[in-house]
C-alpha cells in the first residue's frame, strides 16, 4: 500500500511539474537560466518584457551570455543605454519571428527551400535560416553567421531556439 501511495505521489509531482514548466512564458524561462541573464537584462532595457510575455505566440531565436560576450563589451554597454533604447529594440525584435516554428517546422521548411528559407522578423527584417555543414544556421542581414545550438524549448506563448551568436539587422 505505501508504494502504491508512494508511486501516485511522483506521478502527481511529476505531472504538476511538467505542466508548470510548459505554463512560463519565454521570458520567464530565459528569467530562470543565468545562461540568458545578458538577454534579459537587454529585454529590460529596450522594454521588451512586457511584450514578450504577451499571448504571442512567438519564435525567439534566444541568444546566451557566450554569444554577447562576442560583442565588444563598450558597444554593448552603450546599447543598454536609456538613450539606445530604439536601436536595442531593433536587435533584439530581429531575434523574434511572429508563430510558433518548432525545430520540425524549421527542417521541413528547408528541405522545401533547398536548404535555405527567409523568415520576416518582429522588426520587419529578413533574417534568413539555412542548413550547412549539417548544422542549422541564421545568417543575418549583414552576412555573419549564428549557430542555432538548442531547439524546442517550450513556453506557454511559443518556443525559444538557443543561439551561439547575437544577429544584427542592418
Amino acid at each position: 500500500m505505501k508504494k502504491l501511495v508512494f508511486i501516485l505521489t511522483t506521478f502527481v509531482a511529476l505531472t504538476f511539474t511538467q505542466t508548470a514548466t510548459a505554463q512560463k512564458t519565454i521570458v520567464d524561462i530565459a528569467a530562470g537560466s543565468e545562461d540568458f541573464s545578458t538577454l534579459v537584462t537587454a529585454l529590460k532595457a529596450a522594454d521588451l518584457v512586457g511584450a514578450l510575455q504577451g499571448d504571442g505566440p512567438f519564435t525567439v531565436f534566444a541568444p546566451t551570455n557566450s554569444a554577447f560576450a562576442k560583442i565588444d563589451k563598450a558597444a554593448l554597454t552603450d546599447l543598454l543605454k536609456p538613450e539606445n533604447k530604439d536601436a536595442l529594440s531593433n536587435i533584439l525584435t530581429y531575434h523574434v519571428i511572429p508563430g510558433k516554428l518548432m525545430a520540425s517546422d524549421v527542417v521541413a521548411a528547408l528541405k522545401k527551400g533547398k536548404g535555405k528559407v527567409e523568415v520576416k522578423a518582429l522588426n520587419g527584417t529578413i533574417l534568413t535560416v539555412m542548413q550547412k555543414d549539417g548544422k542549422i544556421w541564421l545568417k543575418d542581414q549583414a552576412g555573419n553567421y549564428s549557430e542555432i545550438t538548442a531547439t524546442d524549448v517550450a513556453a506557454s506563448n511559443g518556443v525559444i531556439h538557443i543561439i551561439d551568436t547575437v544577429v544584427m539587422p542592418k
